[in-house]
């Protein structure tokens, strides 16, 4: 059998060898790819390129589906912490104008009241009022004639009255001088305190009778006289 002339005294190929096989390959390559390149020269062709198929990974939906999740939640958080907010606001205001709708409602309340207890205890000391009595005497018509001199700001005491009324009538409310001077001219002194016509008519005192010979009219016009004419009626010790 004839040997292999590549293992026959040269079983392995040197460096310069390679190099050169190396060499005749490429050029051999070269000459198939230009053999295949159409007559225009061009290299390229007009069919698109398939394109490349993207592969998804589960993991990056299910990151993505959460990071939107989350932010969903968050803002639906927010949401409900402004709306809380807002409703207690708005019942602290309703609460706030209620207890000063209240407060307003019972000073009225109060007011109201007090009104009507004033009205009632107006009605009530009218109703209570009961004329005071006097004795039909000396001693009864002097208190009765003092009430009405001190509710008419007119001054004078008990005892200047009845010091008075007894010099000058002795406490007869009917008596008469008919013998002064006054008699002589032809108004004679009358009542009580021996007032003179004109003398009653000018200081009679309202509210009382006009009859000069009444007790209390005489004495209270008396005695308003004499508090014009001597300061009051205590000051009065002889005939006036």
């Amino acid at each position: 059998m004839p040997k292999n002339i590549f293992t026959r005294g040269h079983s392995r190929l040197n460096r310069t060898h390679k190099i050169a096989l190396a060499g005749a390959g490429t050029l051999g390559a070269a000459a198939i790819a230009a053999a295949a390149i159409p007559g225009g020269g061009h290299t390229t062709t007009d069919e698109a390129a398939p394109a490349a198929k993207v592969a998804y990974s589960t993991k990056q939906i299910q990151d993505v589906h959460a990071g939107v999740t989350g932010q969903l939640a968050g803002a639906s958080q927010k949401a409900a912490a402004a709306k809380k907010a807002a409703d207690a606001k708005e019942a602290a205001e309703k609460k706030a104008a209620a207890k000063k709708a209240a407060a307003k409602k019972k000073a009225a309340e109060k007011a109201a009241k007090a009104r009507a207890a004033k009205k009632a205890a107006s009605r009530s000391a009218t109703r209570t009022v009961v004329k005071k009595s006097y004795t039909n005497n000396l001693d009864g018509w002097i208190r009765e004639a003092l009430d009405i001199m001190d509710a008419k700001n007119i001054p004078g005491s008990y005892h200047g009255l009845h010091k008075n009324i007894i010099r000058e009538s002795s406490g007869n409310p009917k008596a008469i001088n008919d013998w002064d001077i006054n008699a002589i001219n032809g108004v004679p002194s009358k009542g009580l305190l021996q007032v003179i016509p004109p003398t009653f008519a000018a200081y009679h005192v309202k509210g009382t009778s006009w009859n000069i010979y009444d007790p209390v009219a005489n004495i209270t016009a008396a005695a308003n006289y004499a508090a014009d004419k001597y300061g009051t009626i205590d000051n009065v010790n002889s005939a006036y």
